[in-house]
């Protein structure tokens, strides 16, 4: 099929994106101490100078003890900002446009056995999974002030130069916890039994973003079904439920919906093909960006088990884009291990595509 519609233009709130192309946000864990180096600067860089037409950088953490599950992970406060400015800089230098994807992490667990708390864990009930306590929910004092990190770190960004913001709602982290009746057991106004209860914290969130970064830079929510903890885990069953969830957050700020999938083409709702993105662009008719496994025939999870993927077809994701069941496609593993993968889509250079390897998350190529 043709790539055209993948490379026409799209404008969000005044922004102009080249193409349709969005550089998936992946954990690097290659800043030490949380403060990224020149190298990270110059693997963005990279992304830039290959065509794509949105990079969202790698989860960056709010001003929180704990927002951070990995002490690689960069932060997006203090001693980092200087240095992500130089990131910011090498992008536009070399045409790009960017965004930082801000985060906490909740109660989510670091990597390895010996795995302990960078500080005093955020969460909104106290637990690491459906019926596991381990930690103090958060109290009232805990939860005003994160949502004011987030507004501090969205005010970085704007000031930093950064052309638009993302959020970090899903896959089990922070705000995904209060989103999900599994983690979210509280009976304060942070809680309760509807998933608009549950949208509160978020909502609040998307509001404090909305005004650190002012009326015309773009704010982009990541969302998820799927939980780190349960890959099955559900926050809507139904397109009714989908309205629910989503309308507070909409009305709070969000200007763009990603609508994250462990692969793109699977329905997200019996009776209908459209996808997770697909829904949320009918419902809430505003801009969606679809991803899960785009270019690649195996999905990312396999990746942390050490499988490899070969370059896939596009013409399934070309024909839902033509029919504008989304607006932009974010591009993960097949953009880490290649930063050419743009201009070879563009070009049809797709015997130049190259596999995804395991390897390819140990470096910044």
């Amino acid at each position: 099929m043709s790539v055209d519609a993948l490379f026409s233009p799209f404008t969000i709130k005044g922004l102009t994106l080249p193409n349709r192309i969005v550089m998936a946000p992946m954990t690097r864990s290659f800043s030490p101490n949380g403060i990224p180096t020149s190298d990270v600067a110059a693997y963005y860089r990279r992304r830039a100078e290959g065509g794509v037409g949105l990079i969202v950088t790698e989860g960056t953490v709010v001003e929180r003890p704990a927002a951070r599950n990995d002490a690689a992970v960069p932060v997006f406060h203090g001693e980092a900002l200087p240095e992500w400015k130089s990131v910011v800089e090498e992008v536009h230098a070399a045409g790009g446009l960017i965004a930082p994807q801000i985060w906490h992490v909740g109660s989510a667990r670091g990597r390895g056995d010996d795995w302990t708390p960078l500080g005093k864990v955020d969460s909104p009930s106290g637990m690491t999974a459906p019926g596991k306590a381990k930690f103090e929910p958060m109290t009232e004092e805990d939860v005003a002030d994160t949502i004011a990190a987030f507004g501090r770190s969205a005010r970085a960004a704007r000031d930093l130069g950064f052309d638009a913001v993302e959020i970090h709602g899903a896959h089990g982290y922070l705000i995904d916890q209060f989103f999900w009746g599994g983690l979210n057991a509280r009976e304060d106004r942070w809680g309760g039994p509807t998933i608009a209860d549950r949208a509160r914290f978020g909502a609040e969130v998307v509001k404090a973003v909305r005004e650190g970064v002012g009326d015309d830079i773009p704010v982009i929510l990541r969302l998820s079904q799927w939980k780190l903890q349960d890959y099955t885990a559900r926050i809507a069953e139904t397109p009714e439920q989908m309205v629910e969830w989503l309308t507070p957050l909409s009305d709070a700020g969000v200007d763009v919906f990603h609508c994250s999938q462990r692969r793109f083409w699977e329905p997200e709702f019996e009776g209908s093909d459209l996808n997770f993105a697909g829904w949320t662009k009918k419902l809430m008719g505003k801009p969606t960006i679809t991803v899960g496994s785009v270019g690649l025939d195996g999905e990312f999870i396999a990746a942390f088990g050490g499988e490899g993927s070969k370059p896939a077809s596009l013409d399934g994701l070309l024909r839902r884009l033509e029919n504008e069941e989304f607006d932009l496609v974010a591009v993960g593993r097949a953009l880490l291990a290649d930063p050419q993968w743009v201009n070879k889509i563009r070009d049809g250079r797709s015997d130049e595509l190259r596999n995804f390897e395991r390897a390819d998350l140990m470096t910044l190529s």
